[in-house]
């Protein structure tokens, strides 16, 4: 299908944003520098669209996305439905009931509105972890078929690392399986530093302190797990970098499951909602003292190892350095918009390959 067939050739390609949380998307779809333009968002989550509407002057509908009907949708007359639905329905850690979890059925039902609609969208760009691809919810997805010249399903389906396109735009050109290792360490070879990312740099005097002379604060968490009881005194003041420090007694429980990386690293595990509650698997934690030996257990105490701060978690997912929280949002609903966003540098190469492509 011809564009001028979807839309007029000067047109601006019109964009539903499902949703939406903080506007990762949305920054993807600016930073991929198409003539397109977002006429409405959805999230029902209160907090999210006050950060969005913090930063985009506009706030999302926020009712039920299953309430939805066809004349609904028809209504924003748009080309384009860029979708980042619950991921947690297919996560490898998760239930993995699929379609059968609640989580699920505000996706699906807008799937099912789409044979009914009289101007149904040109494109469909969904964004979720890996596992979805195989899901039953995908199934259902990739059965909506073509109803008439007006609608085409995008079914291109790629599996990205923020490694690999990091700055690097030309690897689009590949067919997106998993790199071979030769090319994985060119690529990572590639990327920045992680000091390029923080919010508090890394002093040289600081990296090459001594160990007997480093000063870690501990914080009694009772032998949990979680920092729980920090976040929830919620009276973060975030200029401090202090108030990021891991305790000692996490290190001494969690050291062995920590992933520890450092200011000349050039990559870090992906940031879940949950970083900063839980130090395992949720995201990497810095070392801000360098060892004689990296990845030394023994040594992990005198490494002043600390959590990234929401900025550099922002910073590291290629949200622009404008982005902002408004201050009422807290330092545990910061870390958890974060972790249920995407990478921008991953996703505005995709957007400005899907709408370059004839349809």
């Amino acid at each position: 299908m011809a564009e001028s067939e979807c839309k007029g050739t000067e047109e601006p390609w019109g964009v539903l944003e499902f949703y939406s949380g903080i506007g990762g998307m949305r920054y993807s779809l600016i930073k991929a520098a198409v003539n397109a333009q977002v006429v409405e968002a959805f999230d029902i989550n209160d907090k999210a669209n006050d950060v969005y509407q913090h930063n985009f002057g506009h706030r999302p509908y926020q009712g039920n996305i299953q309430s939805l009907t066809d004349a609904d949708l028809d209504s924003y007359r748009a080309h384009v439905w860029l979708l980042s639905p619950p991921c947690q329905p297919y996560t490898r850690q998760g239930l993995q009931k699929h379609s059968a979890d609640a989580r699920a059925f505000s996706f699906i039902n807008i799937l099912e509105l789409i044979p009914r609609m009289s101007q149904p969208p040109c494109m469909l760009f969904v964004e979720n972890v890996v596992g979805f691809e195989t899901s039953d919810t995908h199934a259902k997805m990739a059965k909506r078929k073509p109803l008439s010249f007006q609608c085409q399903l995008f079914t291109n389906q790629l599996l990205w690392s923020p490694s690999i396109l990091f700055g690097n735009d030309e690897n689009m050109e590949t067919d997106g399986h998993d790199q071979p290792q030769e090319n994985w360490d060119k690529l990572i070879e590639s990327c920045q530093p992680i000091e390029k990312f923080l919010e508090f740099p890394i002093s040289s005097d600081q990296v090459d302190m001594e160990p007997s002379s480093v000063v870690i604060p501990d914080v009694s968490t009772n032998g949990l797990e979680t920092s729980e009881k920090l976040v929830e005194q919620d009276v973060f003041d975030f200029s401090s970098i202090d108030q990021f420090v891991v305790p000692l007694s996490l290190i001494e429980r969690w050291g062995s499951a920590m992933d520890i990386v450092y200011p000349d690293s050039k990559r870090c595990c992906c940031f879940t909602k949950s970083y900063y509650r839980y130090v395992k698997g949720t995201g990497s934690l810095l070392a801000t003292v360098q060892p004689k030996k990296k990845g030394k257990a023994s040594s992990l105490k005198e490494q002043r190892l600390r959590y990234f701060t929401p900025r550099e978690v922002a910073n590291l997912h290629s949200f622009p350095e404008d982005f902002q929280f408004p201050k009422h949002i807290s330092l545990r609903q910061r870390y958890a918009m974060l972790g249920n966003s995407l990478s921008v540098a991953v996703v505005a190469p995709l957007l400005r390959y899907l709408f370059a492509q004839p349809s």
